[in-house]
């Protein structure tokens, strides 16, 4: 993809948790004109595979050029996209450590507060491969207050067990005596969710996707979720198979469709007042 004139950038960061005693990493890209403006963005928090970290959507991934482009083609609006980074656990509060509570309880008032995005519903998203396609999914139904919309690429959303290849048998988020927690898998997937979540009033649009020869017959295991959202949601819903297994080509190709799918239905940027002076941080926004 041909670099664009107006890129974005790109900080790495962390935040001291203390629900694991020890720093939290993340990246996060602001769009062009962050630093120059005082204006308030849509914000997409990015969640990599079970075996991943803070910078896997960038250097595997290969998601900014993609953003900037974008961006510059006026095809989604100026967003600022977290990428965390927390090795196994596929955010969730299993057996190992409580990815989740980090998730919501730190890495959000974290971003909040020391970036201009919306800390409110309308103006954020949650999205992920994988592990975190997964995690969308569980956030989605269990969470439908704190986030628009979820892009959930090849999620790993096994029933009623994952199959033997998958990192979820071996993950510490489902291990109980060197073994898979298996009422803990059930308990924590999506069909477990879904009737908490038909019985209130919010609904979440959520993207799906994933290869036709994926390696884990995610496709399968996708188009049954679509079938339930499509009888409860009808029009807030997408499914696309694509062409190719559980790899990275996929989630780079189709990421920029999700990003559209999704931000088309967040709140646009709010501009903010003229800056009162400019920084080595940027603009003064007061």
């Amino acid at each position: 993809m041909p670099a664009v004139e107006a890129a974005g950038t790109v900080q790495e960061l962390s935040l001291p948790s203390r629900v694991l005693d020890r720093d939290y990493r993340y990246t996060i890209y602001l769009p062009d004109g962050y630093a120059e403006g005082c204006s308030t963005y849509p914000v997409v928090y990015l969640l990599h595979g079970s075996s991943g970290n803070e910078r896997d959507w960038l250097d595997k991934g290969d998601v900014k050029p993609v953003l900037d482009q974008l961006i510059a083609e006026k095809r989604i609006p100026p967003t600022v996209v977290v990428m965390p980074g927390h090795r196994g656990m596929w955010w969730v509060d299993g057996d190992g450590e409580k990815s989740e509570t980090v998730l919501l309880t730190e890495l959000l008032p974290d971003v909040e507060h020391r970036f201009r995005v919306y800390a409110e519903r309308d103006g954020r998203a949650f999205g992920g491969l994988s592990a975190g396609g997964y995690a969308t999914i569980r956030l989605a139904f269990t969470r439908p207050e704190l986030f628009a919309v979820g892009l959930a690429l090849s999620p790993a959303i096994y029933g009623p067990l994952p199959p033997p290849n998958s990192a979820a048998m071996k993950d510490p988020a489902f291990l109980k005596n060197g073994a898979l927690d298996a009422d803990l898998w059930i308990r924590l997937n999506w069909p477990s969710l879904f009737d908490a979540y038909r019985a209130q009033p919010l609904r979440v649009p959520l993207y799906l996707n994933a290869g036709d020869r994926d390696r884990f017959e995610i496709a399968y295991h996708t188009a049954v979720l679509h079938r339930e959202l499509m009888r409860l949601q009808p029009e807030a819903t997408e499914f696309r198979v694509v062409q190719g297994d559980h790899e990275w080509r996929i989630w780079h190709e189709t990421i920029g469709d999700a990003l559209i799918y999704g931000l088309a239905r967040m709140k646009a940027p709010r501009p903010g007042p003229a800056p009162a002076a400019a920084g080595k941080d940027g603009a003064s926004c007061g």
